[in-house]
């Protein structure tokens, strides 16, 4: 199968170019910001004044059509020098007010094109998801994948850090810290988590509860459906924000939307937050346990009243997939090297390349929750929020249909809790890579199933190792402040 192709005016809808227009009318739109994703998975942008925009009765002469230069050598994961000049194409149909700007803004996420061969740009994150979902249409296997995914993150209420050539730090503190319930505020309140005791308990001891409703009512404004939020099991502020499952560019699009409003509230209210996978030693990472599901002409596929969990031979095999590519998947779904201090044997994470139906220790959990056909799902929890989620989303879809394609089979369900088998059995069971390092090694030898349909490129998995390896080497080459502990007295 070719790669899917979307032309130079995909994204011209007449419709949607009114709507904006309206937009700005309605809301007093002083400004309109273009948004688009770097490689590694970080929001860019650019602001123009409203009155900037091409008459929206002659579309085709406008920036709908002919696009905004840019520099993309600046842009990590992009083009080289001597190649920079590169478009944006706006979407309109993803304008929204901004939910941050003080100044009334639109926002709108662009894509990504080439102005020589005005073809979309193949690093482009957002393409590939826009390739990896008409591949699965064109591979009539089903016609639609729905995903869910659940972002856990810290709010913190400072953070400090640095390195140079003779130090090396991090500081991080929380109201919420346990390590403060013994610190002179003036006055101590209590109600400190405790370590791992985060879970569901009430304010005062949620001191984030205010926080996080104000962030989800900004949120639903920006047109994110949301379905719950809580404190999370870490002390020091840990919440989880969970949006309601939708397609896979669509909830790319919403998560880079979440983060963004996150990060910007926090900082509002004096607070930091962080996506970080493992900021603090001891407790509980932050995860984003992916939710993910196939469907054909409006029917759930992933169901079956007689299946294991009610799941179907699609959905086992969907999720052989993924267990068999999970080493290779980590790459883009763990993707740094702070991912695999989360991701350890032994501890609470999802680390045990085995599928069960309750079990949150296994790496894919089927939820029980509900009967009902339509909620039918599996769940892949060894991701985390640090990742691009389009490339993620993509790249778990595309090794879950190599699973149905191939029949792969998972084997048996694990039904047992992992954390207490004996050592000897706890040695048969598969886990994920303990490294970026590995990770990395695997992408590199198992990228094939990526590349059907052209949904992945070779020079986007090329890039992508050579970025990550260059920031293995950041981290290698520089001392450990706890290496001090262990060793400036021999």
């Amino acid at each position: 199968m070719t790669a899917p192709a979307l032309k130079w005016n995909g994204n011209m809808n007449e419709g949607a170019i009114e709507g904006v227009s309206k937009l700005i009318k309605k809301n007093g739109i002083e400004i309109v910001d273009f948004k688009f994703n770097d490689l590694p998975g970080l929001w860019q942008h650019f602001s123009i004044p409203s009155s900037e925009l091409a008459e929206i009765d002659d579309p085709m002469t406008s920036i709908w059509a002919e696009g905004i230069g840019f520099d993309g050598s600046s842009i990590r994961g992009f083009q080289q020098i001597q190649e920079s000049d590169m478009i944006l194409i706006p979407d309109a149909e993803t304008a929204v007010m901004d939910p941050i700007c003080e100044t009334p803004t639109a926002s709108i996420i662009c894509d990504v094109y080439d102005p020589i061969t005005k073809q979309p740009y193949t690093r482009d994150p957002r393409y590939i998801a826009k390739k990896a979902e008409k591949y699965l249409k064109d591979s009539g296997l089903a016609d639609t994948s729905y995903w869910g995914p659940e972002l856990e993150f810290f709010i913190f209420n400072d953070i400090r850090f640095g390195q140079s050539v003779n130090k090396g730090f991090y500081y991080i503190d929380s109201v919420e810290g346990e390590w403060n319930s013994g610190a002179v505020e003036q006055p101590n309140l209590g109600y400190k988590p405790r370590f791992k005791e985060g879970y569901f308990p009430v304010p005062p001891h949620d001191s984030l509860q205010d926080w996080r409703s104000r962030t989800i009512l900004q949120m639903i404004r920006a047109g994110i459906p949301i379905e719950v939020h809580h404190h999370e099991v870490a002390t020091a502020g840990q919440c989880e924000i969970d949006m309601r499952f939708d397609t896979l560019v669509k909830m790319a699009d919403r998560c880079m939307m979440f983060k963004y409003i996150v990060k910007n509230i926090a900082r509002k209210n004096n607070m930091v937050a962080s996506f970080m996978p493992k900021p603090l030693y001891g407790d509980n990472g932050s995860g984003m346990h992916t939710h993910q599901s196939l469907w054909k002409g409006g029917k759930n596929i992933f169901f079956d009243e007689k299946g294991y969990a009610k799941i179907s031979q699609m959905a086992k095999n969907y999720i052989g997939g993924l267990l068999t590519h999970a080493d290779a998947l980590m790459a883009f779904c763990a993707p740094t090297t702070n991912s695999y201090k989360r991701l350890v044997p032994g501890y609470e994470a999802p680390v045990n390349l085995v599928y069960s139906m309750r079990n949150r220790s296994a790496a894919v959990r089927i939820p029980v929750y509900s009967e009902n056909p339509k909620t039918k799902r599996v769940e892949f929890r060894p991701p985390d929020p640090a990742c691009n989620p389009y490339l993620s989303f993509s790249a778990m879809l595309m090794a879950g249909l190599d699973g149905v394609k191939r029949k792969i089979d998972p084997g048996e369900p694990f039904d047992k809790n992992t954390y207490e088998v004996s050592r000897s059995e706890a040695k048969k069971i598969p886990t994920v890579p303990d490294s970026l390092e590995k990770s990395i090694e695997a992408l590199e030898n198992d990228h094939k199933f990526l590349l059907d349909g052209g949904v992945f490129t070779q020079d986007v998995i090329d890039v992508w190792i050579e970025y990550k390896r260059s920031e293995m080497d950041k981290v290698r080459l520089r001392p450990h402040p706890y290496e001090f502990y262990l060793y400036f007295d021999i």
